[in-house]
């Protein structure tokens, strides 16, 4: 059975403002369709049909337009913040329930037209905690902050960077629920933290893929996506 999939979707967006005002960030739209419908096409093409979507700000509006998911042939879910917002890693902590024993985790601004499944197979291999899937970047599609090796993340720091860093978080990874049960629900933390710190004590595992990543988390990235997406959507442009 493949993994579940936690799609972090709760952001304020504030990047994308003005169109982030009145709809979140999930739903702007890219090459004719809301952006979360070529997220969930991807998914779907890969085999992977049950997601848990973490959300916070204006999630109600996602939520009327993805219902439980079956005109897109899948098995959907929401975890809501609530008033307090809890981070990536507490929306996580808080979604867990819905997530099973271990899951997939990735962000609502990105698209990422990699192979799912070799990731998976990596990441149980593993026997680690997590897995990150990392790219070699050279600071060419932002500022690199990983330092891998040998199938291991040894590195992993979004906020203090170092020459070893060659390689860039791709935005997909895997975990599983013991790492983040130590929290309570409702703590306010960050996934990042949680990954920097499995990766210093050497339970970090990694997976190198070669191809870019798309996302729409700034005005750049929104244009260059609407590029890709125009040429290399799974679902046709609502008319």
């Amino acid at each position: 059975m493949t993994l579940p999939v936690a799609i972090l979707a709760g952001g304020l967006a504030t990047r994308l403002r003005p169109i982030t005002e009145k709809i979140p960030k999930a739903l702007v739209e890219v090459a004719g369709r809301p952006f979360i419908d070529h997220q969930l096409a991807l998914l779907r093409a890969q085999g992977y049909t049950r997601v848990v979507l973490c959300i916070g700000y204006l999630g109600e509006m996602l939520e009327r337009h993805l219902g439980d998911g079956a005109r897109f042939g899948m098995d959907l879910a929401y975890v809501a913040d609530g008033p307090k917002l809890l981070g990536t890693g507490g929306a996580l902590r808080r979604a867990l329930p819905l997530l099973g024993d271990a899951f997939f985790v990735l962000y609502g601004d990105s698209y990422l037209p990699c192979g799912f499944e070799a990731v998976e197979a990596a990441f149980r291999r593993s026997a680690m905690p997590a897995l990150m899937t990392v790219l070699r970047n050279e600071d060419r599609w932002d500022t690199s902050n990983v330092v891998f090796r040998d199938a291991m993340v040894l590195r992993y720091d979004k906020k203090e960077r170092s020459e070893a860093m060659r390689y860039i978080d791709y935005g997909l990874s895997a975990i599983k629920a013991d790492a983040l049960a130590r929290y309570e629900d409702g703590a306010v933390f960050e996934l990042a933290d949680v990954f920097s710190t499995l990766a210093s004590e050497g339970r970090l595992a990694g997976f190198e893929v070669s191809g870019r990543f798309y996302e729409i988390g700034s005005p750049a990235g929104l244009a260059d996506t609407e590029r890709y997406l125009s040429c290399h959507s799974l679902v046709e442009p609502l008319t």
